[in-house]
């Protein structure tokens, strides 16, 4: 076989690729609720995003990795949600603390992130700064290595 079929085959199985990307369903970069429970829809939420966090990934004395996370807090009522608002720095230090206890014990580089046990040690460490929080919602997670 010569270089030039395989260039050939390079270029259909590239276009193919790039069909198939743009004919999946992809989010677009937004979250809508559905069905709040309460017969009412996504009225009754109360959301509040936080910043993106990054905790290291400490293995052997060295660092090895980043956890990279996003968070969005759920408020059990609207009064909560104003007190999760003015405290979101505290929160946000509560899921930096909670994060990297996670990294320091759980989480490695080299394989799939436990998102269940990052959720109760998120949950944990948040829900000991508010009480307020009705739960924490891990929106984006993932491990990459140093």
């Amino acid at each position: 076989m010569d270089g030039r079929f395989s260039v050939i085959g390079t270029r259909k199985l590239a276009k193919l690729f790039l069909v198939a990307a743009a004919l999946s369903p992809v989010p677009a970069g937004r979250a809508l609720a559905s069905g709040g429970g309460g017969g009412g829809g996504a009225a009754g939420l109360h959301l509040l995003a936080m910043d993106p966090i990054a905790v290291p990934i400490i293995d052997a004395d060295r660092v090895s990795g980043t956890l990279n996370f996003k968070l969005v807090v759920e408020a059990a009522d609207a009064e909560a949600a104003q007190r999760l608002t003015a405290k979101l720095p505290a929160l946000r230090m509560a899921a930096i603390a909670g994060g990297l206890e996670f990294a320091r014990l759980d989480a490695s580089a080299l394989r799939a992130v436990n998102v269940a046990d990052l959720d109760k040690a998120l949950t944990g460490a948040i829900k000991d700064v508010e009480p307020g929080v009705a739960r924490v919602l891990i929106v984006e997670v993932g491990a990459s290595q140093s």
